[in-house]
């Protein structure tokens, strides 16, 4: 009975020598060593020594996560490695050996492999979507199709750099208040928890009633040290519950970006960084030749924010229907009027991307700008925070020891 059944790939590593006489040694993957050899001869290199490659017996880390960082640096090396003159498909094995994680190289082997066979660049990117969108795809198309592919790479790159140095900016300004409210809140939990109760115990020895501060921290240790799980339940629940209705329900995750737009100091970074994506991604894809509206279509799902998603939608209806771009912008009411004026002056000179270029790059640097105020906006109220509510603490502990000493 014939077996329909698709054999897995296994990686090898390989030396031989190429077109000129050169050895040469890399990775590639395949069903089996028969099939490996003749990848190889296809691409002019004639194997030597082909080896199964040996699997570590023990693997803690895993096959390792792709990140955005990981396809940023995959793009900026293919688009040297094309600059300078190496052909498609050894560009692959180059830019492989210099990467670290397992997955990446192995994603990398998958896409050189398909391109080897035969394939063009952007279908053997489009097989793997969770790490190559399709505006990606779409552009490495673009850049096929005009024999420009070089080009086309070094503008992904930059975009794909722009927009990672973006997502860092934000992540910074999200992560130094959230990781110092939780180094206090543990703080909080463990005086409540291990301190408190010390103090208690000997104030029971005094024999004589409490200060009203102290018999508050006192009543809120004991109630954590019996319901210490109740507060780690909600906490737990409010978070898994929040990140599924996220990701279930879009009215929900619709709703919940318009109100981060709305929240004071945030919503002014995050509206930035929307503006900024917008017009960093419709530069590049109107750049590399995409019409108009398709590009406003790829913008959409780029700019990062539902508000500025159906906002790009409107202007794409407005546009199609033969409506100057800045007219329909100044319409939605979420644009900037710097990015209208500068809108405008790029279509009328005819410079549409050259104009929204220099809009993204004034926006990052706003949320550059931004995320530095908020840093230092921040630290003072959390100083503040962290006084009032483990200093308040202390100090209603101490408050019965200082009442001793007077009556002393």
């Amino acid at each position: 009975m014939a077996k329909d059944k698709k054999q897995k790939n296994l990686s090898f590593e390989w030396e031989g020598t190429n077109r000129k006489g050169q050895k040469v040694k890399g990775e590639t993957s395949g069903p089996n060593l028969a099939t490996v050899k003749a990848q190889l001869r296809k691409q002019g290199i004639q194997p030597g020594k082909v080896k199964k490659k040996a699997t570590p017996l023990l693997n803690f880390g895993g096959s390792g996560k792709i990140t955005s960082a990981d396809i940023t640096f995959f793009t900026r090396q293919m688009a040297t490695m094309m600059k300078a003159g190496v052909p498609l498909v050894q560009s692959f094995d180059i830019v492989g050996d210099g990467v670290d994680n397992p997955a990446m190289k192995e994603l990398i082997a998958k896409v050189r492999d398909d391109v080897s066979a035969g394939n063009d660049f952007a279908s053997a990117l489009q097989k793997h979507p969770k790490h190559f969108d399709e505006l990606f795809c779409n552009l490495i198309e673009s850049g096929e199709q005009s024999g420009a592919l070089e080009q086309m790479l070094d503008k992904v790159a930059v975009y794909k750099e722009k927009t990672e140095a973006l997502r860092a900016k934000i992540k910074k300004a999200m992560m130094y208040p959230a990781i110092t409210l939780i180094i206090a809140s543990i703080v909080t939990v463990i005086l409540l928890v291990k301190v408190v109760p010390t103090f208690e115990s000997m104030f029971k020895s005094f024999g004589s009633d409490l200060p009203a501060p102290t018999k508050m921290v006192v009543a809120i240790s004991e109630w954590t040290q019996t319901y210490w799980w109740v507060m780690l339940a909600v906490v737990v629940g409010f978070v898994v519950s929040l990140k599924q209705a996220l990701a279930r329900s879009p009215a929900f995750k619709d709703r919940f970006e318009e109100l981060l737009l709305k929240a004071p100091v945030f919503g002014d970074l995050l509206m930035k960084a929307a503006v900024a994506r917008f017009a960093r991604v419709l530069s590049t894809t109107f750049a590399a030749g995409v019409p108009l509206v398709e590009a406003l279509d790829s913008v959409a799902g780029a700019v990062g924010n539902s508000v500025y998603r159906k906002a790009v939608i409107n202007v794409r209806d407005e546009v199609s229907q033969g409506q100057q771009m800045h007219f329909a912008m100044k319409a939605t009411g979420v644009f900037p009027n710097m990015v209208v004026q500068m809108t405008s002056i790029g279509e009328e000179s005819g410079a549409l991307d050259t104009m929204l270029s220099k809009a993204a790059d004034y926006f990052e640097d706003e949320v550059d700008n931004a995320v530095d105020n908020l840093t230092a906006l921040m630290e003072p109220l959390v100083m503040s925070f962290l006084g009032v509510v483990i200093g308040g603490m202390i100090v209603a502990m101490y408050l019965p020891i200082f009442e001793m000493g007077k009556a002393i």
